[in-house]
């Protein structure tokens, strides 16, 4: 080698895979080697979807050995590197279909029903779905990231058609991956460290996560994961980041992705006699991460299973769904379409609705202090009202978030809590006995701003069905907090 004739040039490998959608199903997606020389180098990262322009060559061989056979390796000098994630998803073309729901506006109840019709029922768990496509805002300021990204945990009996549900929007979603808890370890799911053929040197290989930054991962028979794999998904799904520190390579990925995944309950079928824990046989730490956590129980219903069975017929002889309520149904591609339209919009939280969510979330608080469910309400939840209020003024290309965002976004919580409820829990929200007598003194106390009589506090309590024991547990308990004061046979607030 001449070194005076020779120079140092910037040099980087990669390797490109075609997308997801664009694979047939049964194929394996087709992957490249690109060298890029010069200026280009770094101007994509792991999970970027790019356009690459150059010069299709072989590879040369060098050195004594010769090769066998006539088939050479081959690799694209790159000239021009276009990253597409620079650019927002919706490319701004509109069809005719997609004007006319443009139009419109709010098109939610629509959306809902054209996800997977072909599925008879599940209309909220779909709705749920629909948000966790559209997402909710990040919010990266002062250098403080929260994400945007709704996680959907989708748990019930076999044959309640879960997987169906997760295969739609994997194909529905501009960006996405598929994977199954068996089929999947945490290193393909996060990122691999990979030896350079051509330098030598260590090099990572993104997984699924990575691949599905900006978009969607699906995951199957969530629970079958190996518990060592699984916990290999708590920082995305929640930082939104996979750091790596193997083999001297330490540095972070993003994985942007929201994380929708499909599990059995323990011993294969819901059984109501037994706990929630029981039942639902994954961590706590795992738990609170997801926003939505929905158990589809199948159940036996004379009318409900005779409607399913003549869906399920239709379906089968006719190879579409019978659109029993004659809805306007709307397109794959079109639906596509319009939830990359909807990603554009960045709506904003209107101030005077803050104090509803503060006041949505202490009730939830203390539903869950008296009920069997404590581990499913964290502060994470107050961010994962505001994403799903966030994602429903995204479906009505709104720029701000009013109230029916956020009742809906209430309504979906409630939903997905209700589901894991015992049935007599579910009919009937109750209060704790200590809990209600004390609402009752302070509705008497707010009515005239006097001392309560203990006769006429008796009477009250009664009249709500609340016993004198409580009402006398209640006393000693705030009493000695020193937020009331007994005077005789009168009853004072301290504090208001």
């Amino acid at each position: 080698m001449q070194l005076r004739g020779s120079k140092f040039v910037k040099f980087q490998e990669l390797r490109i895979q075609e997308l997801s959608e664009q694979v047939p199903i049964g194929s394996i997606p087709r992957t490249m080697t690109v060298y890029v020389y010069g200026e280009m180098t770094r101007r994509c990262n792991t999970g970027n979807v790019v356009q690459v322009s150059g010069v299709f060559l072989p590879i040369m061989q060098t050195g004594f050995r010769p090769t066998g056979g006539l088939v050479a390796d081959t690799y694209l000098e790159a000239h021009f590197i276009h990253n597409l994630d620079d650019n927002p998803t919706y490319n701004g073309v509109q069809s005719e279909e997609l004007e006319v729901l443009r139009r419109k506006g709010d098109n939610y109840e629509a959306l809902a029903a054209s996800i997977a019709p072909e599925i008879f029922g599940h209309v909220d768990v779909k709705k749920c779905l629909l948000m966790a496509l559209v997402g909710g805002n990040d919010n990266t300021s002062n250098g403080m990231k929260i994400r945007g990204c709704i996680n959907v945990l989708m748990m019930g009996d076999p044959g309640v058609a879960k997987s169906q549900l997760l295969g739609y929007v994997n194909r529905l979603a501009p960006r996405s991956q598929y994977t199954t808890g068996r089929g999947s370890s945490g290193v393909g799911l996060t990122a691999a460290v990979m030896k350079d053929p051509v330098t030598g040197e260590m090099s990572l290989e993104g997984g699924a996560l990575v691949l599905a930054d900006g978009g969607i991962c699906c995951i199957d028979e969530f629970d079958k994961m190996m518990d060592n794999d699984r916990t290999a998904i708590h920082e995305v799904m929640e930082q939104q980041t996979i750091s790596i520190a193997k083999a001297g390579i330490m540095t972070t990925l993003n994985a942007r992705t929201a994380i929708i995944a499909a599990a059995n309950p323990a011993y294969g079928r819901y059984n109501p006699n037994r706990s929630i824990e029981q039942n639902v046989d994954l961590p706590a730490a795992l738990l609170s991460r997801f926003d939505l956590i929905l158990l589809m129980q199948d159940k036996a219903d004379r009318e409900n299973d005779k409607t399913l069975a003549e869906h399920i017929t239709y379906v089968h002889q006719h190879g579409c769904h019978p659109n029993r309520e004659k809805k306007d149904l709307i397109s794959l591609e079109t639906l596509r379409e319009y939830i990359s339209l909807c990603k554009t919009y960045t709506p904003t939280v209107d101030p005077a609705l803050r104090e509803r969510i503060v006041e949505a979330y202490v009730e939830m608080r203390r539903d869950a202090r008296y009920s069997s469910d404590p581990t499913f309400v964290s502060p994470r939840m107050i961010l994962g009202i505001v994403r799903m209020a966030t994602a429903r003024a995204k479906l009505r290309l709104s720029k701000i978030v009013d109230e029916s965002d956020v009742e809906e976004a209430l309504r979906l919580m409630q939903f997905a809590k209700d589901s894991l409820r015992p049935e007599q829990t579910r009919i009937e929200k109750r209060m704790a006995p200590v809990d209600a007598a004390f609402s009752v003194l302070r509705e008497i106390y707010h009515s005239n701003n006097e001392p309560i009589a203990l006769s006429n506090a008796i009477q009250r309590c009664a009249r709500k069905g609340i016993s004198e024991v409580a009402l006398q547990k209640c006393l000693d308990q705030y009493t000695a907090n020193g937020v009331l004061v007994m005077d005789r046979q009168n009853i004072v607030f301290a504090m208001n």
